[in-house]
């Protein structure tokens, strides 16, 4: 299939894909202008509980509840979440925006503020402060280039929100957002 030519001065091609397809740094490029919801994983498969923010969460499927989410290989949490039969998933609002940092910087101790963290009554590491997180058990894993795709089969959930109060935290172009009644557009 060819690529087709740019329908105005305004559109761009990046990279012709029939020539192995973008580079990183287009796709990224590209990804950037994607906002993404953010999330953060907990795990603990034995040797102790581990995080990480994570963007690329969505649902697969009502019938059964089930969730996907991509893990790198670069994330010192890759272990632990790759090798847990369970873990949580904490879908966060602009409030828990200290959790997706704490999700995601190096070289600390996650769950150093143990007022931050408890554990279910099944074991899994959560974030207490989360307003809506989901238990699931791993039902797949799929290898792709330096990452894992994991899909996770939803078994119990915490929502202290409703849909109308809570201002989800967003993720566009390297910078966090929150979404409110103030970037609702009217259709």
């Amino acid at each position: 299939m060819a690529t087709s030519a740019p329908r105005s001065a305004n559109d761009h091609t990046i990279h012709d894909t029939e020539t192995g397809g973008l580079t990183a740094a287009e796709f990224k490029a590209a990804f950037r202008q994607h906002p993404s919801g953010i999330a953060v994983i907990t795990a603990d498969a034995g040797d102790g509980p581990v995080a990480m923010t994570a963007s690329s969460v969505f649902s697969v499927s009502a019938e059964p509840p089930v969730l996907v989410f991509s893990i790198s290989d670069m994330s010192s949490a890759a272990p632990t979440i790759l090798s847990a039969d369970t873990l949580v998933v904490h879908m966060l609002s602009a409030e828990n925006l200290n959790l997706a940092l704490l999700g995601a910087a190096s070289g600390v101790d996650r769950f150093a503020d143990t007022s931050l963290w408890a554990r279910l009554a099944t074991g899994e590491p959560y974030f207490v402060e989360a307003n809506v997180w989901i238990r699931g058990r791993v039902v797949d894993r799929m290898r792709i280039g330096e990452s894992t795709v994991v899909a996770v089969h939803a078994l119990s959930a915490s929502v202290t929100h409703d849909g109308e109060t809570a201002n989800p935290l967003v993720y566009h172009n390297r910078t966090w957002h929150q979404l409110g009644t103030h970037s609702r557009l009217e259709a």
